[in-house]
């Protein structure tokens, strides 16, 4: 193991005991944000600590064999040979998994999402195509146990919606869908067309960690207030009243609008919290624009992309920023996304272990 990496490992294990010591205190059970907080970094150092735990007995189990394999008898001379092996094999594959676990973590990885889904070319069909992505991606939530709450909506009368804003929350759910930022391209033959000629349509979609809205610095005089009666589903209740709200951020021109409460007042925080999410994603765009720093194709999230291709006749789903493709379209539309997202999150991993910089 290189030294700086089992140094990392020695100041983790180190840590994990000072955090142990400070949540004993009063003061820091006193005190729920640094509690919080404290628990937190422990929880993100326990699966490192552990694993350096089973390094470092595989270490001592090898020094063990090393001496039956210095024994004078040789029947145990050779149990001691196949232990070193064995040993040095495991201490590799923990090597590899530690070298995974000690990538920075992403932030926002435990943060809930807003997903903007669009039609964009295509016209009917491209919007037809963003609602089957809405219901792929609200089918793998159901299956991984996430929450989904739609926002906004505007509905197309051939089906599909020309604009679906929806919150996903639970545990680990921006770390699986982060990568999903782009734009996604179908070939088929339009729904919409009696003829068999196929057609090529997009739609965007946008994912953004859930910020809240005192993370942000919002002046009241740059906002401008809607209200309006709700056009969406949501009931008669809704529709009666003027509970809709639209926010308009003037000086960068980002437009939010929430449909689906029956109060004013929760349509308004939602569209705060979403327009200081798509501010503090701006703000990073902007950052990273500026400092030229490290963004794998898969972590970019540039909206104009063209990220992945659902070829209806041949089965096929390819993701281009990484080349992988895999031949069973019908089952990822019905939300069985596992094998895209573990090889673009394997692809990413590679890439900071390697530290490649990617343009």
């Amino acid at each position: 193991m290189e030294k700086n990496m089992e140094d990392r490992l020695i100041a983790s294990k180190n840590r994990i005991q000072e955090i142990d010591d400070l949540l004993l205190k009063e003061d820091t059970s006193k005190d729920m944000k640094l509690f919080k907080s404290l628990s937190k970094e422990r929880s993100d150092l326990e699966p490192i600590v552990e694993k350096y735990n089973e390094y470092k007995l595989a270490e001592k189990n090898k020094q063990d064999a090393l001496v039956m394999a210095n024994d004078s008898d040789p029947e145990i001379a050779a149990m001691g040979k196949d232990e070193i092996k064995n040993n040095d094999a495991l201490m590799e594959k923990i090597i590899d998994e530690l070298r995974i676990l000690l990538i920075p973590k992403d932030p926002n990885d435990g943060k809930d999402i807003i997903f903007e889904i669009k039609g964009a070319v295509g016209g009917d069909e491209a919007n037809i195509f963003a609602g089957d992505l809405f219901r792929m991606y609200v089918r793998y939530c159901d299956k991984e146990g996430y929450k989904v709450k739609i926002l906004d909506e505007t509905p197309c009368g051939v089906g599909g919606y020309s604009y679906v804003s929806f919150i996903v929350s639970g545990a680990d759910a921006y770390s699986h869908l982060k990568y999903e930022s782009g734009v996604h391209r179908v070939q088929r033959v339009p729904k919409t067309e009696a003829s068999g000629r196929i057609h090529t349509s997009t739609a965007t979609v946008v994912v953004m960690p859930q910020v809240e809205v005192d993370e942000v610095h919002i002046r009241t005089e740059d906002l401008r207030v809607d209200r309006y009666r709700s056009q969406g589903a949501g009931g008669q209740n809704v529709n009666k009243t003027e509970s809709a709200v639209r926010i308009t951020h003037i000086p960068t021109g980002i437009v939010v609008s929430c449909q689906t409460e029956k109060s004013q007042i929760q349509n308004h925080e939602i569209c705060m919290q979403m327009l200081a999410s798509k501010l503090a994603q701006l703000e990073e765009e902007k950052k990273q624009a500026k400092e030229a720093s490290f963004r794998s194709k898969v972590g970019s999230g540039d909206r104009n992309e063209k990220i992945r291709t659902y070829n209806y006749p041949q089965n096929r789903v390819t993701d281009h920023r990484i080349g992988f493709t895999v031949q069973k379209l019908d089952r990822v539309m019905e939300g069985e996304l596992d094998d895209i997202i573990e090889a673009l999150t394997n692809y990413e991993q590679e890439q900071l272990i390697k530290g490649n910089k990617i343009d």
